[in-house]
């Protein structure tokens, strides 16, 4: 699912809502969550899996994360949030998502692939050559947010809405990625075969109205062995250099980071998308295999 699978924050934090307030109050009982406190023998810190958009309904978020967020000194993002509107950056992630010379997208996918595209725009009477300039990556992250959009998915998602709180409750806020890393990491995208990501993309957008409901519940849940058989297993298995890329060399990066935030006695809550913390490639397995403690909230 785009919403935390393709989960870089880039075009997520670019979308201007209003920040909802949490109304979840400490009298209402905890539900179980994609929250979990992880720790050695003499400090811890909180990971969270979040969902990158959400719509109202998904208001208020369980009480772990506002546990978690409460226990935590500093919170820990995916990358500096901030950061993301600033105009230099803006110019840098127009030039990753776009085309600036005469290459079109058309040049770059194989004939199968691009009448695939063609019926889907067609479907959704996106005329052709409004996407035509277009890199592989800028148009799967465009197609995957209107869907997302059409689906009632149009709030800040847990990240967004946790580093606002946060400063306004001036606690220190951290990431694990800078926004150039998450540029690099698009960029790398559109090295991958063009034709693999644009049809993982439109096969994801087209079982998105199925799925998306069971997704945020389990999500809610902490049922992330189910989001991984949903979401995580097929794309490992039919688009391994996409899973690569996303999920698993990412992963690999911040463990280290992880490790060494676990290390000191200030705490954190570090939040990162769900799809981090599922499967065997996960942030949680790896901890367990290092042998930190796991609990979830």
């Amino acid at each position: 699912m785009a919403l935390i699978k393709a989960d870089l924050t880039l075009i997520m934090q670019n979308l201007k809502h209003s920040v909802l307030t949490l109304l979840a109050t400490l009298g209402l009982q905890a539900e179980a969550a994609s929250v979990w406190k992880v720790s050695n023998e003499t400090n811890s810190l909180y990971l969270g899996g979040t969902i990158h958009i959400l719509s109202a309904s998904d208001y208020p978020l369980p009480l772990a994360y506002d546990q978690a967020y409460s226990a935590a000194d500093k919170v820990v993002f995916e990358t500096d949030i901030a950061a993301l509107n600033q105009p230099h950056f803006q110019r840098k992630f127009q030039h990753t998502i776009t085309y600036s010379d005469d290459t079109k997208i058309h040049h770059i996918l194989d004939k199968p692939t691009y009448l695939n595209l063609f019926r889907y725009l067609q479907s959704k009477n996106i005329a052709s050559e409004t996407i035509e300039h277009f890199t592989p990556s800028g148009l799967s992250l465009l197609l995957s947010m209107q869907a997302l959009k059409q689906l009632g998915m149009d709030q800040i998602g847990v990240d967004a809405f946790y580093a606002e709180k946060a400063k306004q409750d001036q606690k220190a806020q951290s990431w694990l990625e800078t926004p150039d890393e998450q540029i690099r990491i698009l960029s790398s995208l559109n090295q991958i075969n063009p034709n693999d990501l644009i049809n993982y993309t439109l096969e994801d957008i087209n079982g998105m109205a199925e799925s998306l409901q069971d997704l945020k519940q389990n999500w809610r849940n902490g049922h992330l062995d189910k989001v991984a058989k949903q979401e995580l297993n097929e794309l490992q298995q039919s688009y391994p250099a996409i899973y690569h890329t996303l999920i698993a060399e990412r992963n690999q990066n911040w463990l280290t980071k992880i490790e060494h935030l676990i290390s000191t006695s200030e705490v954190e809550f570090i939040m990162v998308g769900a799809l981090h913390l599922a499967g065997p490639d996960s942030l949680l397995q790896s901890l367990k295999n290092n042998g930190y403690r796991v609990e979830q909230l």
